[in-house]
């Protein structure tokens, strides 16, 4: 993780901060989320600290539209962005059936609908296990019924189906987490 999500009150306002996940697949670097961080010169510091720079991302994935996951993709400007029915370069917008999309041999993106109709998934097959990079879940401790989603039995639906196949849950806002056993 390139940044641990975070949702707490403040008294000028909420403070939110999405998960930024940073993924290499062979010559792809792959930032999942990259939106609301305390200061973008934190954000590029972990980047720069993992290795790659900002200019070798080659892919950004929004798992949905909302600001707090999107506000940063501007600073990866070789990238091209996919959300859960397209890919975007410059000024090049290649569509897909909405669903499930293969990125590269070891990170699929899959449909997990609920927290918003556009809520994507991104799995990423390691030696470790099967890391998901999700909104299903804020974070570790819930909350079970989420209160922003647009259909929470959609959303249910979407959890099995995250939790079938995945062995580290990334949550929208918050700290990486194994799912209990069954």
């Amino acid at each position: 993780m390139l940044h641990e999500g975070y949702v707490r009150e403040d008294p000028r306002g909420d403070r939110v901060g999405s998960s930024v996940t940073l993924i290499a697949d062979g010559d792809r670097v792959i930032v999942v989320d990259p939106g609301m961080v305390s200061g973008r010169d934190a954000l590029l510091a972990a980047l720069a600290a993992s290795g790659p720079g900002p200019d070798d991302v080659t892919d950004v994935v929004f798992s949905h539209h909302h600001p707090d996951h999107t506000v940063n993709a501007a600073l990866f400007p070789r990238a091209t962005v996919h959300d859960h029915w397209a890919s975007y370069q410059g000024d090049l917008w290649t569509g897909r059936d909405p669903g499930d999309f293969q990125l590269t041999p070891s990170v699929r993106l899959i449909a997990t609908p609920g927290h918003t109709a556009e809520d994507i998934t991104t799995l990423a097959a390691t030696s470790d296990g099967v890391y998901a990079c999700t909104h299903a879940w804020w974070g570790p401790d819930g909350p079970e019924q989420d209160p922003l989603a647009t259909d929470q039995t959609a959303l249910d639906q979407s959890r099995r189906r995250i939790l079938a196949v995945a062995t580290v849950i990334i949550p929208g806002h918050g700290p990486a987490f194994r799912p209990p056993a069954g």
